[in-house]
């Protein structure tokens, strides 16, 4: 699919989420997704789609309608099989390539953004913990468009590694049981990874089809951002999954592998994305809308001396954390090509490092939007307090008082960060 094709392609109109209530699934795609050739042509392909998206996504956020057509554009457009690898005839982009991509996306809708982060993180997986022949089915159906969605948290837990969700083996197939939240894009996937136990304790992915009977998902997500991410609840209810379809994610972190950090490098897309967007809207106001202060003498409040040292300020910590975004995918990189505990605890640090500061200017940047834009900023017609709110939940998936706490250990006594999903 080239960049015309995706700006000559129209996108449906969105259905509220209310009538995707009950839906037992979405049918897959009638024709195979486009496969994206190189890094060049997955950026062009990201920068249309952000294009076609961006006009709808402040509409979608106020009425909680689910991105169902600009999610099928993303998902054709080939870039949710960009880090299928060569030799199972993906593109296998850089990491630091993906990052960008996500990043123009959340740019313009940072819930569509955040669908595909499970994702891109499981199509990692596979890479490194399925064999020969599993590898080759799963990207396979990748390749073709399909979608994984995610059933991996659990609401009552007492930690986010403790799961309760337990499968049984039956022969050719397993039966899954669990109840699971914060399920981003399970509704609208194709398949859905469950992480569940077996008998020995160990986490593996049972990626079961969406229709299976005893899946369940529920449009209950409320919380006050990423409104349209769907990350409900999802019920598991005796739900069989062929054992071709079980990957031992277990492996992923049994020895040091980059898969820890392919999850985490994916949030720093989202969160430099929803920054970016606040900037640039912060920037447009002030140039057009804003009124000088009164004390200043000045005409346009894009003059004022204070407000420019801000926007400069805002501007260069952006770029520091797009800097450590590239950084990190380069080191993500190196430890998918060589994993050992030197090259993953590299790529972890490179990862934790662009968190604290994607964190950090994504909340910095939503606030400071209406502190320099001023009172008019904050009228319902802008709807500008998505970006704060999207920055406030988003950041939230984990502590960045514990990336500090690595790097310094890190530093200091030379202590790699710990191997699982949050580091």
């Amino acid at each position: 699919m080239t960049t015309t094709t995706l700006e000559k392609a129209p996108l449906e109109k969105t259905p509220p989420a209310e009538a995707l209530k009950g839906v037992p699934g979405l049918t897959r795609p009638s024709q195979p997704a486009h496969i994206i050739k190189d890094d060049a042509e997955a950026i062009a392909v990201a920068e249309a789609l952000a294009r076609d998206v961006i006009g709808t996504a402040s509409q979608r956020d106020q009425n909680r309608d689910l991105p169902v057509a600009e999610l099928n554009a993303f998902s054709q457009s080939g870039l949710w099989s960009i880090n299928v690898p060569k030799a199972f005839g993906g593109p296998e982009v850089s990491y630091a390539t993906l990052t960008r991509v996500v990043q123009i996306l959340s740019a313009a809708d940072p819930s569509l953004a955040q669908i595909s982060q499970n994702h891109l993180g499981v199509v990692a997986a596979i890479r490194t913990v399925s064999d020969e022949a599993q590898q080759c089915l799963l990207f396979g159906e990748v390749l073709k468009g399909v979608r994984f969605g995610n059933a991996f948290s659990e609401f009552g837990s007492k930690r986010a590694v403790d799961f309760e969700t337990r499968f049984t083996d039956a022969g050719d197939h397993v039966i899954v049981t669990g109840r699971k939240f914060y399920s981003t894009g399970a509704l609208l996937a194709h398949r859905v990874p469950i992480v569940a136990l077996d008998d020995q304790g160990r986490a593996w992915y049972a990626i079961a089809d969406r229709d299976a009977p005893g899946l369940t998902v529920i449009n209950d997500w409320s919380g006050f951002g990423q409104r349209t991410t769907a990350s409900g609840t999802v019920i598991l209810d005796q739900v069989k999954v062929p054992k071709t379809h079980l990957v031992p994610g277990y492996k992923g972190y049994e020895t040091p592998t980059a898969d820890g950090a392919i999850f985490q490098i994916i949030q720093v897309s989202v969160d430099i994305g929803i920054a970016e967007a606040a900037i640039k809207d912060t920037i447009e106001f002030v140039r057009t809308r804003t009124r000088p202060w009164v004390d200043s003498g000045l005409d346009r409040a894009s003059d004022d001396p204070y407000t420019i040292q801000a926007i400069g300020g805002l501007t260069l910590r952006l770029h520091a954390a797009e800097a450590l975004q590239e950084k990190a995918g380069l080191a993500v990189d190196a430890a998918v090509a060589a994993p050992s505990a030197e090259s993953v605890a590299k790529a972890q640090i490179a990862v934790a490092e662009a968190k604290v500061l994607s964190t950090e200017i994504a909340i910095e940047a939503t606030n400071k939007l209406f502190e320099l834009a001023g009172t008019r900023s904050t009228l319902a017609e802008h709807n500008f307090d998505r970006h704060w709110r999207n920055a406030r939940v988003h950041t939230l998936h984990d502590p960045v008082r514990w990336k500090y706490a690595i790097l310094g250990n890190y530093a200091l006594n030379g202590v790699n960060p710990p191997l699982h999903a949050w580091s």
